[in-house]
């Protein structure tokens, strides 16, 4: 079943969202371990999965390249309107994070993986809506975007706040809720 009901090819029709049956609550880790013992997984604790696609000018980003950051792993889409409606906070949450140093991490990041099946209206939502870090990408597969199927993703936005080990210690987490986390990990 796919999160949205697609009519004429590019309108998203919701209820609230574009998600699926799948409930859409915030997860956040309460302890952590060392990193050279996480198993790869999707759960908290884990050691997230790599990351690697193409961005706006065809180059290659990978997740593993912003190691010692706090990243947040934000799934989305031009086409997605509540996606577009919480880019704002996302945008807010980064300027003020960006340069904070966190217990395991030296900044925050946010890396972008977009659902679009075209690049033109994907470029221009990330110049619209003012998404300033340079980590985007995507594959222009909708919804069997290798990304998105790799972590699972059944709604957008959705997203993982891993920290400077890369370890999942957020899932799912939005305005007031995305700050509070960063604030848990800030270094005092």
């Amino acid at each position: 079943m796919r999160p949205c009901i697609i009519i004429s090819g590019l309108l998203c029709f919701t209820l609230l969202n574009c998600k699926s049956k799948k409930e859409n609550t915030p997860s956040v880790a309460v302890a952590s371990s060392s990193p050279t013992t996480q198993t790869v997984g999707l759960n908290l604790g884990n050691k997230a999965p790599d990351i690697s696609g193409k961005n706006f000018n065809d180059s290659i980003i990978t997740l593993a390249s912003l190691s010692g950051k706090m990243v947040l792993i934000d799934f989305w889409a031009s086409w997605c309107a509540p996606c577009r409606q919480d880019n704002p906070n996302v945008v807010e949450t980064y300027s003020e994070y960006k340069n904070k140093k966190f217990k395991t991490a030296n900044g925050f990041t946010v890396f972008s993986v977009s659902l679009d099946y075209t690049k033109d209206p994907w470029v221009k939502a990330i110049k619209k809506d003012n998404l300033l870090w340079v980590n985007h990408i995507s594959d222009f597969k909708g919804w069997n975007n290798d990304v998105a199927l790799t972590y699972r993703v059944t709604s957008i936005p959705y997203n993982y706040l891993i920290n400077g080990d890369g370890i999942i210690v957020a899932t799912n987490i939005k305005g007031e809720n995305l700050n509070s986390t960063l604030n848990r990990y800030l270094l005092n």
